[in-house]
This record gives C-alpha cells, structure tokens and sequence, in this order.
C-alpha cells in the first residue's frame, strides 16, 4: 500500500513536498516523475515483489506510460499471465507493473479486469493525458482540486495544501457532517476539494475533467434452494480471503470477536501457511466492563480456538485524551467516531509484527448485520396493515402510548429515501438547539444522498443496504480503515468487499437476510456454522463501541473536552453554534440528565478538525 500524489505541470519541490506529507503511507520507499504537464509521486509501503524492480512512479519500456499507483490487485497473477501469453514481457513481479502493461494493452477497459484496491494515476506522454481511477468500493481514497484548467490529487486531502487552495468550508458538507457525523462523497469539508466517486475513472486533458463511473451493481440470478445459496456464499467468501492472503511480508488479523472477522478467521486457519499473528482491542472501564469487553473475550477465544498468537491492547481514558489529535489528523475529513482513537492505536500494535491485516468490514451491509434494516422491515408491514398510523396525529399519540417519542417520526416515514433519513440523520429539532440557522439546511442533505437510491434493486431491504454500501460504508467505516491504519504503515485489507461476492450478497432475497431482530445475516451465518466455534455462533451481535459516553462524566476527558467546546477554541467556528446551548446539552449528559454522545463527540471533533484544517 502506499500514497500517489500529483499534478497536471512540471514542478519538482512541490511534488517532493507532497511526497513528504504522505510519506507515513508509504515508509519504504519514494519517487518522483516530472516532465512537460505533469508531476507525479509516490511512497511506497513494500508488500508485492520488495526489490527495486517495483520501484514507482514506473514507466513502460518505450517511455510512453508512467504509473503512480496505491493498492493491490488480487488477481494480478491471472493477468499478467494472459499479457504473457500475449507475448509481453515483464521486468518485475510486481502488480503495479501488470496494472502499467494492462493499461497499454487496453486502455480504460482494463478497469473491468481488476479485482483489488487501488488509486491509480497513468500519465500518457504520446497523448499528453492523465488518467486517475478508484476502486469498485472507495477502499483506497483519492481526493482531487480542479479549478477548470488545472488538476491536482493525492491520496491524503492534507497533501494538497501543499498547493495554494483555498480553504473555505463547504456548506453541504458541514450539514451533511452534523446529520450524519461525517462527509458524504464526492464533497468534503472543503469546498474545493472532491473525492473521486467510488467505481468511478476520471480523465484529464488540455486542461478538461471528466469523470465517468465504469462500476455499478449487477444482480445475478441465484439457486432458489437455501443449502445451494450457502454454498455458492461459502465459495465466494472462501476466494475472496484465499486471494487476500497474498504478499510477501507477514499478514494478521483484526480479530473482533464478531461473526464477520472470525469467518475470515476461519478462512485463514485453513488457507494461511505459518503463524498467524491476531490484533483485538478492549477497553479499561470500571462501569460495565462486561459490556464494552464482551467481544474482546470472545476474540480470544477465537484467536485460541484456531491456532493463532494473540496480541491485545487495552484503551483508557488518558488514551483518548493522548491519541485523538493525531487521529482527527491522520483521517483528513471530520468523523465523529470515538472508536477511531481504539483503531489507531491497534494499528500501531498490529504494525509490530505484520505489515498486512485483514478485516471483517462490509459484512453488515452485505448480509443485513444492523437492527435498522430489521426496523425498517417491520414499519413496511406495520404501515401496510395499519396505513393510518401514518397520520401525524395518530403517530404522535402510539409513540406516548409506548412512551418512544423517536417513533412517531418513523411510522410517518415513507420508505426509501425518507425513512433512510429517519434511521439514520440526527433530528432535526435537535440540531436546532446548538446550531445556528445558515448552518442547518435538511433539504441539502437528502439531495446529497438521493443518487444513491437511484439503482435498480428491487428489494427495499437490499436497497437500503446498498445506500449504506455506498456512504456510511466508503465515507465513514472504510475511511476509518484506510487512514487509521495507513497512519502508521499498515495496509488492512477487506476480503468481504470483493466484487464478486458483493454483487452475489445483492442478489441474495432479504428474508434469507433478516431471521428476527437477534438475528440478522440469517443465511451468512448458517454457511459458515460448520466451521466456527459454537461461543461465535451463540453470542449476540453487539456492535464495535467504546465506554466514551461513560468516560466523558469522568477525567482527564471531562476537562479535555469543555476545553474544546468553546467558542475561543477554534475561531473559524465560533460563529456556526450556540455555545451557550452545548455546554448544556453537554452539562445534561455528565451530570446524567440526558444522553448525548454523539452530539457532543461531533462537535468536538469537528472542532479539533477546524483547528488542525482551516486555520
């Protein structure tokens, strides 16, 4: 894994100045290719073939094609084959090179072949053009200013600034930000500044943009027999690991304790040669340490189970204090997630011993692993036998009825889009107390997500999953693991998003999905009952989430944090809120007059985020 930066003119410090900024991701190695309308820059993290050979930027034998490129193709070794066989010859047993001689061969329709990760840049010398493409998923991030004339991009946002842009927030985003506690795609923070849309390819010529998607979801038709459909998953998530596993310096686990990571683990287990080395993460709480540590124990029991040497690491409170800064920086985007300091610091763990982690991210979406999708289920039935609950009025009387005010604005909720918003968004009302008008604008929010919902699936159930997929999954959950990972030289891959079991999971009917709210990922979980342990099969899905709520009432993060919610702490903000109003929604919350984790946790680090990026 690595970092690629570039620009669309010749210029040798600012390339070497990008280059220095990203070097974390690729601690290896560096390069730099600059010629007449183009710089290009790379670091580069040794996984694939660790000579020289490999080294990027990299160009073809005729001078013609240079590539900088981020990522690794899992399949490299099939085509570079079929190249072969075609008579081209090779310097390198590198993907990067495969992915070079490709793109000669075929141009952009090589997009189709690959199955892997990737941020990719091909500067075309005969055509004076430049090429940029990301993976199926957003696994690896690629960000980009384009001001109508000249283009510049990085895998890190932080790089561009090595540039003159300005730096002026972007009003979608900030609400898009403080509904759903991070940026959906292509905005940013920045008003200048995009991420290329997942699945999508952009080419850059005599001054032109253009970027065009080469990937959308394509269901397949599937057995109708439930046995025949678990076993077409076990095949697909069995190659899926198998062909992860490739590298040539040691590979580890994330281990959970969750359904997903121990099936990967399993996997490992009996396709891995050597010693496999697996991470997991607690956290030191006097209140309820059963609850927070649940998985962590489970994790063991697992890593034991199979044969693996277990590394763990405990987070404290003074760990959030000590670690958040470099977390907020290292993710680039605002993220109010405080799981993101427990990552960073397992990262650092993991970085040890491996170079290459594996993960169970993407199962959820895939199989239906969260009590939303079994909620948003009931609602269709419940308004499909009673249409009257839909009236305000008898809404609002059911919801005092049972005494949860939240759901009266769910029973009112049309599906699709609306009720998305309703599962997901932080209320309006809510937000209405601490944010000042001019920075509170719904409407823009349901435009950003609107295209999203705009695919052809025609279960509801699967439809939002695939919303999910494509925002919270790439903008929120694979940012976390990119960033927090790569922050520290480690590459995590993520067998679950390959393609080809992605669109298999889409073509799977929701109620082989969704059993009851206890158990979602119904059918998923049956595939692989032979092979995992029966205390992974038993327990109950609790989710990846810290005491922080808890840690907030007590020190050090208590001061930490009303030092941070304040309007002298970043001044770039102290127009956007009502101070006055958080500090008591955050006074309610530590004196247990209220819950507010994640208003307060969003807001403190868009607040540190501020002050690292727009001052």
């Amino acid at each position: 894994m690595c970092a690629i930066n570039g620009f669309t003119w010749r210029d040798l410090d600012t390339i070497t100045a990008m280059n220095n900024i990203t070097k974390h991701r690729g601690p290896d190695d560096s390069g730099v290719f600059c010629d007449d309308g183009i710089s290009l820059g790379h670091n580069r993290l040794s996984i694939i073939d660790l000579s020289q050979k490999a080294h990027q930027p990299m160009k073809t034998e005729d001078g013609r094609f240079t590539i900088s490129y981020n990522g690794e193709l899992y399949n490299f070794k099939e085509l570079k084959k079929q190249l072969s066989e075609k008579g081209v010859q090779f310097n390198s047993d590198s993907d990067t090179e495969v992915i070079l001689k490709l793109y000669k061969e075929k141009g952009i329709e090589m997009l189709q072949d690959l199955i892997g990760i990737f941020a990719i840049s091909i500067w075309d010398n005969h055509k004076k053009e430049l090429f940029l493409a990301r993976d199926h998923f957003g696994i690896k991030p690629l960000y980009y200013h384009y001001d109508g004339a000249r283009l510049i991009f990085s895998s890190e946002a932080k790089a561009l600034f090595e540039h003159t842009i300005s730096k002026d927030v972007d009003p979608i985003s900030l609400n898009n930000y403080l509904r759903f506690l991070y940026c959906v795609g292509p905005r940013t923070m920045w008003q200048h500044i995009k991420k290329m849309p997942a699945g999508s390819y952009g080419i850059y010529k005599d001054g032109n943009f253009q970027i065009k998607k080469y990937f959308s979801l394509k269901t397949k038709d599937i057995p109708e027999k439930k046995h025949e459909i678990e076993e077409l998953i076990r095949g697909h998530v069995r190659e899926a690991v198998k062909s992860q596993l490739i590298s040539d310096r040691p590979v580890g686990i994330f281990l959970s304790g969750g359904l997903d990571s121990s099936i990967v683990a399993a996997i490992m287990a009996q396709e891995a040669s050597g010693t496999i080395n697996s991470f997991s993460v607690g956290f030191d709480t006097k209140v309820n340490p059963e609850k927070f540590n649940a998985d962590f124990k489970i994790a063991a029991q697992t890593a034991k189970h199979f044969g693996f040497n277990h590394h763990e690491v405990t987070i404290t409170n003074q760990d959030m204090v000590d670690h958040l800064e470099d977390c907020i920086y290292s993710m680039d985007e605002p993220v109010s997630n405080p799981i993101q300091v427990a990552t960073y610091i397992l990262a650092k763990k993991a970085k040890q011993d491996v170079a290459v982690v594996l993960g169970g991210d993407g199962g959820d979406e895939l199989f239906g692993g969260y009590d939303r999708y079994y909620y948003y289920r009931m609602l269709d039935r419940i308004q499909k036998i009673a249409p009257f609950v839909k009236n305000k009025k008898n809404a609002n009387l059911i919801a005092k009825l049972f005494k949860k005010p939240a759901l009266a604005r769910k029973l009112q909720s049309e599906p699709g889009l609306g009720r998305f918003f309703t599962m997901m968004a932080q209320k309006e009302d809510l937000l209405r107390k601490f944010v000042k008008p001019g920075y509170n604008n719904g409407i823009l929010s349901i435009g950003s997500y609107k295209q999203f919902f705009d695919n052809n699936l025609e279960d509801p159930i699967n439809k939002m999953m695939w919303a999910d997929a494509q925002t919270w999954l790439t903008d929120e959950s694979l940012i976390r693991s990119d960033k927090l990972t790569m922050a520290h030289g480690l590459e995590q891959r993520v067998p679950l998003l390959d393609p080809r079991l992605v669109e298999l999971a889409y073509s799977i009917p929701s109620h082989h999905k969704l059993h009851s709210k206890s158990e979602g990922k119904k059918i998923y979980k049956d595939a692989f009952a032979p092979m995992l342990p029966e205390f992974v099969l038993e327990q109950k899905k609790r989710g990846f989430f810290s005491p922080t709520a808890k840690w907030l009432r007590e020190e050090p993060l208590k001061s930490y944090i009303y030092k941070i919610l304040s309007p002298t702490y970043c001044p770039q903000t102290a127009d956007w809120f009502d101070w006055d109003a958080i500090k008591k929604i955050t006074d309610d919350h530590i004196n247990f007059k209220g819950y507010a984790l994640n208003t307060i946790w969003s807001i403190v680090t868009l607040q540190i985020w501020a002050k690292k990026f727009l001052n």
